[in-house]
């Protein structure tokens, strides 16, 4: 994640903070803060939405597409933390208008998109929940957040739209709106996609090996990048982000792919030889750094897919040894093993370890820098791989010297969750009033 971007949210967010302070000494003091923290969320929302777009620059402010991400969930969650901060204290102000019609209807809007990004919110860190339901209350969300964005223009306030104030929180509204209906647009309709075909398919390992070739002009990619691929296959339309598996060359790019979930299963089983497909890409900033010294390239199970298409960029001769330990369950698991094996035979600067956990303990940190044979300090380590193993390797790595700046990843999970059973605990007080009937006292 870039600092610049993080700087910007936080610049956003407190930009208004100047003018609420003055209306607070005019006005009741609570319910101005109130009201600031309702715009906190309407900015931290539309900036959310905003991230949802995959638009070009982007990364350039925040960072790669998959810490884009995990900062999309972030200000998603801080957004519903704002907005439930800014129901529970009372933000109305005596003496700046008159109740109507439209008012009532804004107060009421607000208690929909309130209750409903909830619901929402919930679903969507629910890692249980399956894909296409997910993606679906997903891109629901933004309806709710248009809500908000109404109730925030109706409501009775103590500065008009057109105030400095109201003219800044209405752009990340209008901001965020006109971004929510882009991502609505179908697939490829403003912004260009390649077109593509499937020209081979095979099994490599527990996973499959899916090469495309352009139709015309292909995307453009560095090896360690990801694309948004699209298959016209029945059930298979829904745009995927998959790594891509191999170095740039003739305009071909190959997609690992492991039987993971419905979509991926539904692909292994009716993907064919010829289909057609659209990619969008390249993404992300995964990708080897100039530096002196040894590489350590650690893979957990499918996540041999970047180093996959690193190995093969790999330069004869003249690239600094690379070391690439691949952690499987077995060894029949384990996807690319052959070419891999033939890349190390060919050049003596890069090595592969096969880990298949069925015959072995587990990777460490000691047995890696034995096997290089230099200390961890003067390493530079790439790790793609389940969440869980990164912040072991990581956290070992870091007690054996090594600082954590040289230690680089990719996020292989980027639906993810943020500890549900902790999350609820936190909501269902919040919820309690609502769920709960109310009681008649009986005569």
């Amino acid at each position: 994640m870039r600092k610049f971007g993080l700087f910007a949210v936080l610049v956003a967010v407190c930009v208004p903070a100047p003018w609420y302070w003055t209306l607070a000494s005019q006005h009741d003091a609570l319910a101005m803060f109130s009201q600031y923290i309702g715009s906190v969320a309407l900015i931290l929302m539309g900036m959310s939405q905003l991230l949802a777009t995959r638009w070009a620059g982007l990364e350039t402010v925040f960072g790669s597409l998959d810490r884009i991400y995990v900062l999309h969930k972030w200000l998603g969650i801080g957004a519903i933390a704002a907005v439930l901060l800014h129901d529970t204290i009372d933000a109305d102000v005596a003496g700046i208008g008159r109740e109507t019609a439209l008012t009532d209807i804004a107060e009421t809007l607000g208690e929909v998109s309130l209750y409903g990004l909830l619901i929402l919110v919930v679903l969507s860190i629910a890692t249980f929940v399956p894909y296409h339901l997910w993606k679906y209350t997903h891109k629901v969300m933004g309806a709710f957040f248009a809500v908000s964005a109404l109730h925030y223009a109706f409501i009775l306030k103590p500065f008009d739209l057109t105030d400095p104030v109201g003219i800044y929180v209405l752009a990340f509204c209008i901001l965020g709106v006109v971004c929510y209906l882009y991502t609505l647009l179908p697939y490829g309709t403003l912004r260009a996609r390649h077109a593509y075909r499937v020209s081979d398919i095979r099994e490599t390992g527990d996973a499959l090996a899916v090469t495309l070739t352009p139709e015309r002009k292909g995307i453009r990619y560095r090896p360690g990048q990801f694309a948004f691929v699209s298959f016209a296959a029945p059930g298979l339309r829904e745009p995927h982000a998959f790594t891509i598996s191999v170095a740039p060359r003739d305009g071909a790019v190959r997609f690992t792919i492991k039987k993971l979930g419905d979509y991926t299963s539904r692909l292994a089983k009716h993907l064919k030889v010829g289909d057609r497909a659209q990619l969008d890409g390249g993404y992300g900033h995964f990708q080897r750094r100039n530096h002196g010294g040894t590489d350590i390239w650690i893979a957990g199970g499918i996540g041999i897919t970047p180093f996959a298409a690193f190995a093969e960029a790999f330069q004869d001769g003249g690239s600094r040894p690379a070391h690439l330990f691949h952690c499987v369950r077995s060894a029949d698991a384990a996807a690319h093993r052959a070419e891999l094996e033939e890349l190390a035979q060919r050049d003596e600067n890069f090595s592969y370890h096969l880990i298949a956990g069925d015959k072995r303990s587990r990777l460490t940190v000691q047995e890696i820098v034995n096997t290089v044979g230099e200390e961890a300090a003067n390493l530079r380590v790439y790790f793609c791989g389940p969440e869980a193993m990164r912040k072991a390797m990581l956290e070992d790595f870091r007690r054996a010297g090594l600082r954590a700046a040289h230690f680089h990843y990719e996020e292989f999970e980027i639906r993810s969750g943020v500890g549900l059973r902790r999350l609820l605990g936190w909501l269902l007080p919040k919820l309690k009033p609502v769920l709960t009937p109310v009681r008649t006292a009986s005569h």
